[in-house]
């Protein structure tokens, strides 16, 4: 089809300042300021799972390192039971390893807690190693980008004690690593130590304790915002009521505030988020009390206390196990990864978006595997993408790990389309030429004359309305499209 004549609505264009890059052929929106943007977002996406080891992979624990931009992961070697670590680049929603690497390779090792320490650009591995008395230990590991390889110091013993349960976050406000664990050796009571590292060394300050009662799945996060340290317990001395506390941490040791409790009685596992967003705590846990259901509860910390905790809302309504949790900064969400039991023990994971007063809202449980145990969750700032490990229970209990990327709001909306963008690319800040609503844009790939299509969320064109439904135009040609509105 040709359109001819001197129609002045068939050479209709205006300019705006682009927000963000935009490219010729793609609808955009213009914004309160009078700029313009290139219509984006999209679905929640998983990737295709990765076998990082074809050996038992037991204690999956995920950090990301911004120094390389790559993840690691900490898990027990069932072939040799060393503790081993392993690094990953996350591109798109795949990853892809190098070689394995044996922290412990003298002894046995159990219960990993990893962090990424951003002073000295360090990975911190805490672990019991079982063959040495059950001793807390801890290594320090620098990552290779050019290789995806790691290398490690020596060893170092935090606790001569039998420790469990181990994790490790880090505190960017004074650069110390802090260790949670329970500690065996003195009545089961969750305990915390401050670490310092300096190259590839650590050292300790003395082990302080934040619950004296016997204690379950210590987890720790970082709340940036209070920059104070968050332990998440169930507290077997009191109910086994799903707890926190607040850690502030000074030089080599670190003070504790007042507990509070979940009214729950009952409680196991702990997954243990920061929604740096909201600057709240999410706290995921087994609820004993209510037919075992996967709950989370949020809370605020307001210095060296709680404000309080919202209400429990339950995001699967069956039996579970290894709960883990992550905040994934790009959308503002938190993802709890677990194994549905009442599913045939399924990997299984949900979404959640934190509301006013406390509250979150989750999306209906979705499975990322069929039989899944020891699940560890990370977060790839720079890929934006979280990371699951696990161990693959239905498939030689083979170490896997599969990349999640969460849905991103679309900007578009029942009433800001104005065009298509013309010609080439736009950097952030140029004028950009749009093509408005009578004018026909040349930009266009594969289309079909005659027929109708829709501004879809994503950015894309679709012969399919979207929500909002939205009409980018008609084709009169396989490269040109009249643009509507």
């Amino acid at each position: 089809m040709r359109i001819v004549g001197n129609n002045p609505q068939l050479s209709r264009q205006t300019q705006g300042t682009a927000s963000g890059a935009i490219t010729g052929g793609k609808p955009v929106i213009v914004n309160t300021d009078g700029t313009v943007t290139q219509i984006s977002g999209s679905a929640l996406t998983l990737g295709s799972e990765t076998e990082y080891t074809s050996d038992a992979s037991n204690y999956n624990s995920v950090a990301f390192d911004s120094n390389s931009n790559r993840i690691v992961i900490a898990f027990k070697n069932g072939s040799n039971n060393n503790g081993t670590a392993i690094v990953g680049t996350v591109s798109g929603t795949s990853v892809s390893f190098g070689t394995a690497v044996a922290f412990d390779s003298s002894g046995e090792a159990e219960f990993y807690g990893i962090t990424f320490d951003s002073n000295s650009n360090k990975i911190v591995i805490a672990y019991r190693d079982t063959t040495d008395s059950n001793k807390g230990k801890a290594v320090v590991g620098t990552v290779d980008s050019s290789d995806n390889s790691i290398s490690f110091g020596s060893e170092a013993t935090f606790t001569t004690n039998n420790a469990v349960y181990i994790d490790a976050c880090f505190d960017s406000s004074t650069n110390k690593v802090v260790i949670s664990y329970t500690d065996y050796g003195n009545s089961g009571h969750g305990t915390a130590v401050v670490a310092t590292v300096s190259g590839t060394s650590i050292s300790f300050g003395t082990p302080v304790v934040f619950n004296s009662a016997n204690t379950s799945h210590p987890r720790c996060v970082y709340d940036s915002g209070e920059e104070r340290v968050v332990f998440g317990y169930i507290d077997l001395g009191n109910s086994y009521n799903p707890s926190l506390c607040v850690g502030t941490v000074s030089g080599t040791s670190i003070s504790i505030g007042s507990e509070i409790r979940v009214s729950v009685t009952g409680g196991d596992y702990i997954g243990l988020a920061y929604d740096s967003t909201n600057q709240v705590i999410v706290m995921a846990y087994h609820d004993n009390s209510n037919s075992s259901y996967a709950t989370a509860v949020v809370g605020d910390v307001n210095n060296t206390e709680f404000n309080g905790l919202g209400t429990p809302v339950v995001f699967e309504s069956a039996d579970n196990a290894y709960i883990d949790a992550v905040f994934d900064a790009s959308v503002g969400k938190v993802v709890i990864a677990y194994r549905d039991v009442g599913n045939s023990n399924a990997g299984t994971y949900v979404v959640g978006t934190v509301g006013a007063s406390r509250s979150i809202s989750f999306t209906t449980p979705a499975t990322f595997n069929t039989n899944t145990e020891y699940i560890g969750l990370g977060y790839d700032s720079n890929a934006e993408r979280v990371v699951i490990s696990y161990k693959d229970a239905g498939d030689g209990d083979d170490g896997t790990a599969i990349i999640l990327q969460n849905a991103i709001p679309t900007n578009l909306t029942s009433e800001n389309y104005i065009g298509i963008a013309s010609g080439g690319t736009y950097a952030d800040t140029a004028e950009a030429t749009i093509d408005v609503v009578g004018t026909v844009n040349k930009d266009q790939t594969s289309l079909t004359a005659g027929q109708t299509y829709y501004v879809q969320t994503d950015g894309t064109l679709g012969t399919t309305a979207d929500d909002p439904s939205v009409v980018a135009g008609t084709a009169i040609s396989a490269t040109e499209l009249i643009v509507k509105g």
